[in-house]
């Protein structure tokens, strides 16, 4: 798939976020000149977006201090934001790195149910076979025998083995089973799904606490990476989903899902100022190919309905 059809597939999908802004700019900035109603009004349609208040009185303060009491076009102000927004998640927009050096590199996938985890890690497994990794997958979310079953189905489809035990298996034994085999094989990936029951979160914490435990009895610097990903029609629960699941574990980077079902698509600036966890991509479909590397600058223009 070529980059300019991502990136319209990115602009796309993030319409129902960036239609909100352009529609809220456009009415803010019918006066024309930026003054301090039309500031305020600004800051509430970043808020609308999710991008969260501190960080919306921060762009605005930085659009005010550029043109205020100057005659300005919707336009010119979405163009203004799309910089700034760039320039706030670029330090965070850092792809997944696998480490040739470790065999086989431990990717640890976490995040609340329904968020998207196994088809994320169904989608970075074909991606990383397509790049000619060999990948093992490890279906540690014994819970739900729906998750075991979809990621059987994305093994089938990608050309990875799938380990998987019976509903109700300890998971942590399960991925212990899951790094034996991915060292015997050699493989350069193993993507470990995991449960995500939030509602009894001192049980969740000890397991996901054990399954790390016992993967650094084979490899004490195992997991590698941490991933969490996020629904980004969660808007701002996303922020105190992060904070949940970093009190469990040290979360290396996160991936953010269903763009293209969201009008909060600015939730992920709120998650880069607050948090500056690595954003390592972002899914806006079901598609095998609507998981790509987060692109700051593509991100911050296709948010500000502006043309890739």
């Amino acid at each position: 798939m070529s980059g300019q059809g991502w990136l319209g597939r990115l602009r796309a999908g993030l319409s129902k976020s960036s239609n909100r802004i352009v529609d809220g700019i456009s009415s803010v900035f019918t006066r024309r000149k930026l003054d301090e109603e039309a500031i305020e009004g600004l800051e509430e349609v970043l808020i609308a977006a999710d991008v969260g208040p501190a960080t919306a009185a921060k762009l605005a303060g930085k659009i005010a201090d550029t043109r205020f009491e100057k005659d300005v076009t919707p336009e010119a102000v979405r163009r203004a934001l799309a910089s700034e927004i760039a320039a706030i998640l670029a330090p965070v927009a850092k792809p997944v790195g696998i480490d040739p050096a470790k065999k086989p590199h431990v990717i640890l996938v976490i995040g609340v149910n329904g968020t998207g985890k196994t088809t994320t890690i169904g989608k970075l497994a074909k991606a990383m076979r397509d790049d000619g990794k060999r990948v093992v997958l490890a279906a540690g979310d014994t819970f739900r025998a729906a998750a075991v079953e979809q990621l059987k189905i994305w093994g089938e489809r990608s050309g990875c083995p799938v380990i998987s035990r019976p509903q109700g298996a300890d998971s942590a034994g399960l991925a212990y089973d899951a790094l034996q085999q991915a060292q015997r094989d050699n493989a350069d990936v193993l993507l470990i799904d995991t449960a995500g029951r939030l509602h009894n979160k001192a049980n969740l914490m000890a397991e996901l606490e054990k399954v790390a435990r016992v993967l650094k009895k084979l490899d004490p610097e195992a997991p590698q990476d941490c991933l969490l990903v996020l629904d980004a029609t969660t808007g701002q629960n996303a922020l105190s989903q992060v904070s949940t699941f970093r009190e469990m574990l040290p979360i290396t980077g996160l991936v953010v899902t269903k763009l293209d079902g969201s009008a909060k698509g600015g939730v992920l600036v709120a998650l880069a100022e607050k948090f500056a966890i690595p954003i390592r991509a972002v899914g806006v479909g079901e598609g095998a190919d609507d998981l790509k590397p987060f692109d700051a600058d593509a991100f911050a223009r296709g948010l500000m309905g502006l043309e890739a």
